[in-house]
């Protein structure tokens, strides 16, 4: 799928990424999102199991860098800046927000016990 940011940007004070694509989709993505599902290797458990990242609801968002012309890196207020988001990404965690945080914390119950909060 070719797709394409025309606009990228913080907002809510870094609580959110939004996002408008060339195919006119709009969506706001949850810093909190962007931060337990990073596609960098230390939370994606490329070579072990996937990294569980909790206590991440207060993330915000702290700056955007553009990395070529084919996605950005994120820099969070916990400081961790080491994924890489492509837009075919971004789209995805656009369109399936709901379901990713769904699954998020229903993994987070089975791992520490409990989840402080669902907002979904």
């Amino acid at each position: 799928m070719d797709i394409w940011p025309l606009s990228i940007e913080k907002k809510d004070n870094g609580k959110k990424l939004l996002i408008i694509f060339d195919d006119e989709s709009k969506f706001n993505i949850s810093a909190e999102l962007l931060r337990v599902e990073c596609p960098s290797a230390d939370v994606q458990g490329h070579g072990g199991p996937k990294l569980i990242v909790k206590n991440k609801h207060d993330v915000l968002i702290n700056k955007i860098e553009q990395v070529g012309n084919y996605a950005i890196r994120i820099i969070f207020s916990d400081d961790h800046s080491s994924g890489i988001y492509s837009w075919n990404l971004l789209y995805d965690y656009g369109q399936n927000q709901k379901s990713y945080l769904n699954n998020y914390y229903k993994s987070l119950k089975l791992t520490w016990g409990k989840v402080s909060k669902n907002i979904f």
